[in-house]
């Protein structure tokens, strides 16, 4: 891993990428969707400010726990610029998004603990299922799909 100095107030695209463990790919797109941003020298090379080290950082936990990067980069549009984000900045973002991560939380252990009623049964529509379709008022009467319309059985449809 390249050493940086102290010094150094900027970083390349690829001493950002060895020190976040990012793929240099990964942070062009991430500053083509406006998470991070960069000058360019005259020979028009990117160059990084120390700071989007933890905003690379504060991108891939975000994502690891399923943030949308709509919601990343509105959050990062929140923080201080031309400083590193501190203890209390990150703080009041995670704040935030606790609401969000006890509802997947949620979602998750619903899916975990009714995945084995749907294996197999190909169907978006079962009368107890309570993953794809758990609002169902078709449920109450009938089991399988309801792509098709229903025929009155009594007319021989």
């Amino acid at each position: 891993m390249p050493q940086i100095p102290q010094s150094y107030q900027e970083l390349t695209v690829g001493q950002l990428s060895a020190r976040s463990g990012a793929a240099v790919s990964a942070l062009h797109f991430y500053e083509s969707k406006g998470l991070i941003s960069s000058t360019r020298t005259s020979g028009n090379q990117r160059r990084y400010t120390r700071d989007a080290l933890r905003r690379v950082a504060f991108v891939r936990a975000a994502q690891r726990v399923g943030i949308p990067l709509a919601t990343i980069r509105k959050a990062l549009a929140e923080l201080p610029e031309e400083r590193t984000p501190n203890h209390d900045d990150w703080a009041r973002l995670s704040r935030a998004w606790r609401s969000e991560l006890d509802e997947r939380i949620t979602q998750l252990g619903r899916l975990r603990d009714h995945l084995s009623d749907c294996i197999g049964c190909g169907c978006l529509s079962l009368e107890t299922c309570v993953l794809s379709n758990p609002d169902d008022v078709f449920g109450d009467r009938l089991t399988g799909s309801r792509l098709m319309p229903e025929r009155d059985v009594a007319d021989g449809g």
